[in-house]
């Protein structure tokens, strides 16, 4: 009987963390209104309109940015969220809680039955990894909807 070998070489994965920032100099998010001027900032007025996007703001433990990440882009009318990149952005970067955003190019305010289910979600997936989610910000030129202000985490 033939024996076979294994192969006893494994990739080797190392987790750093080499923020690139002072982090005590970073802005502090005490308010959604102060979390929607960030994701105001960083849509830029000329894409908040154009198409629809999903960013996260991740904090540290004292709610200092420490950076914003374009999760996805789609269309005019929605844009697809995996969860997992939500997950994977917030890991990576020794976060310790988020602020989902999106825009609604069309102006409305109001969350859809996808953007409900959707929070919904990730709330309890931050819930599970102790990587609580603060609030959805629903971001448009004119205002914001927060879900946290609303009651709807």
């Amino acid at each position: 009987m033939e024996t076979i070998k294994t192969s006893t070489q494994v990739a080797e994965i190392e987790l750093v963390y080499r923020p690139k920032i002072d982090v005590k100099k970073a802005r502090k998010v005490s308010s959604s209104n102060c979390a929607y001027q960030i994701f105001k900032e960083v849509w830029g007025e000329d894409k908040i309109q154009f198409v629809e996007s999903f960013k996260i703001i991740l904090l540290n433990r004292g709610n200092r940015v420490l950076g914003v990440v374009e999760i996805s882009r789609g269309g005019t009318a929605g844009t697809v969220v995996d969860p997992k990149l939500v997950f994977a952005a917030a890991l990576k970067s020794n976060c310790q809680s988020v602020i989902l955003g999106h825009n609604h190019p069309s102006g409305n305010l109001l969350p859809s039955v996808q953007d409900e289910g959707l929070t919904k979600r990730l709330v309890e997936a931050g819930k599970f990894l102790d990587m609580p989610v603060l609030d959805h910000i629903i971001v448009t030129s004119e205002g914001y909807y927060s879900f946290a202000d609303e009651g709807k985490l």
